[in-house]
Formats: structure tokens, C-alpha cells, sequence
């Protein structure tokens, strides 16, 4: 998958099935427990997972600042790909599962408006997206 200058991609393996890391996305009991950076935590206002619905959260920093969240789901395919809009900062997230041998990897486009803020957010995404895998996978285990 080649990288356009307005994305941020971000990849990993996981040991688990394609089922279970889209239920780990799905159930918002379980997404609530890994989504984030290292530190965060979540409260879930709104979790309408169906393409037009609405995720409306808040990502509590280690720091304690809230950050608001509201992002609207456009596509969902069961086990292989969610796309979701978030609304500000503007950008299209698709989250795609390819199983690998008894794998899956989970791979995170992140496509922006434009190159710029692409630039812009790159330096806090892939560190924040690193982390965000990383509590994926303790959540797994």
C-alpha cells in the first residue's frame, strides 16, 4: 500500500483473529478499555456502530484534559474494514484486517483534507497511534 502526502499510515501484527480485534472495536465495553494513547481513558456518550452513526466520546488525558470526539461511521465490513469520518480535526479514518498466517494485521489510514495538516498532526498521530496498539494488544492478551 503506497502513502499519499495527506495520509498517515500505521501498522501492526496481532496473534489474535480478524474476528476478534474487530469485536475488540465493535463493543464498546472493550473499546472504551484500550482507546488511546498510553494514559488515556474513555467515556463513551454515543456508540452507534452502523454506517451513519454516530461515536461521540471524550479521551481523558493523563494530564487531566479532556479532548472531545465525535466521528461518524461510513462503512463497516464484519472481520475486514471500518471507515469512519471524524468530524474536527477533520480527517477519514479506515481501518482495514488482512489475516497473515495465524495472524492479523491491523493496518490505520489516516487520510487528511490536505498535506498540511497532514504535516501537522503527523508528529502526535504515529507516536499516539504506536500506543494506541500497544494497548490493543496488552487488551488481547
Amino acid at each position: 500500500m503506497s502513502q499519499l502526502a495527506s495520509e498517515i499510515l500505521s501498522s501492526r501484527l496481532f496473534p489474535a483473529s480478524r474476528e476478534r480485534l474487530f469485536a475488540a472495536f465493535s463493543d464498546p465495553s472493550q473499546l472504551a478499555q484500550w482507546w488511546g494513547p498510553k494514559g488515556f481513558t474513555n467515556t463513551f456518550d454515543e456508540f452507534d456502530f452502523r454506517p451513519g452513526g454516530d461515536w461521540k466520546f471524550t479521551m481523558h488525558g493523563p494530564d487531566g484534559t479532556d479532548y472531545a470526539n465525535h466521528t461518524r461511521f461510513i462503512e463497516i465490513l464484519p472481520a475486514e474494514r471500518i471507515v469512519y469520518e471524524h468530524i474536527a480535526p477533520h480527517f477519514q479514518m479506515t481501518i482495514t484486517l488482512a489475516e497473515e498466517g495465524a495472524c492479523t494485521r491491523m493496518t490505520w489510514c489516516m487520510q487528511f483534507p490536505t498535506s498540511e495538516m497532514c504535516e501537522r498532526f503527523k508528529p502526535i498521530c504515529v507516536p499516539a497511534n504506536e500506543e494506541n496498539f500497544d494497548r490493543l494488544a496488552a487488551h488481547l492478551e
